[in-house]
Formats: C-alpha cells, structure tokens, sequence
C-alpha cells in the first residue's frame, strides 16, 4: 500500500486476492499487516501475536488508525455532494456506498437501522444547543 492509495479499495482488493487465491483466512491477518504502512503498519506492530492473527480485529485497527469509521461514512451520507457528483447514476451509486459502509448489512437488523435512522433525524430536529449536549453524550457511550 502507498500514501496514495484509498485505504478502504486496497483492504477490499487485499481480501477478493486472497480468496481467489486460496490464502487461510488465519494468516490474512498478517499478509495485511505486511503490506500496509505509516500509521496502520504502526497500528498493526502495536497488536500482540494473538490479537494480529484476527484478520477483523486487524482490519478495524488499521481503519480505525485512518479514521475511516461509521461516522465518516455517516457524514458522507449526508454531505452535500459536489455538482459534478450531482449526475443520477454516480450519485446513487455513492448514496448507496457511503449508506452500506455507515449501516452495514449483516451487522444491523431493521430494527437497528430504524433506530440509527431516528436517532439522526431525533438529533437534526432538536434545537442546537440541546443537539451539541446529545451528540457529546452519543460520543461518550
């Protein structure tokens, strides 16, 4: 991985190589590890041996390190996009990338996404003061 790589298409291309190739899932952890650099391969040398040997638990210290978390995912959701995103096919198809990386399938039931969901519009609706008090006791749990 290069500084100019995105984090996030590396990981996935890194994952698609190693099932096509037949790699054992135990040892993803620490083919990633070796390939990364700067602050991920930081991150990574930090894991005890156990800890590295779980390629999750690798993959969310290295996306953790990058800040590349749901809440970035949230935002992008929401943010406006730029006019030259605006055109329909480019734009749905980042809606829905940003919304499966910031509400993942098979971690959230519906339920779960309707809670995300109204917790959002529930913080979006409420007066700012009061919004500022809530999303600092969002982060805090």
């Amino acid at each position: 991985m290069t500084k100019d790589d995105d984090p996030e298409a590396y990981i996935e291309a890194f994952e698609r190589t190693a099932i096509q190739t037949g790699l054992d899932r135990g040892q993803w952890g620490h083919q990633l590890g070796a390939l990364v650099i700067d602050k991920a391969q930081a991150m990574y040398r930090a894991l005890s041996r156990e800890e590295a040997q779980d390629y999750e638990a690798v993959k969310a210290v290295i996306l953790y390190r990058l800040e590349i978390a749901p809440e970035s995912y949230r935002q992008a959701f929401q943010a406006r996009k730029p006019r030259e995103s605006r055109r329909p096919c480019g734009l749905l198809q980042a809606l829905r990338d940003s919304l499966q990386k910031w509400l993942p399938a098979g971690k959230l039931n519906r339920e779960g996404v309707l809670d995300q969901i109204l917790l959002e519009q529930f913080l979006l609706d409420l007066e700012e003061d009061t919004q500022s008090d809530k999303k600092y006791q969002r982060g805090m749990s």
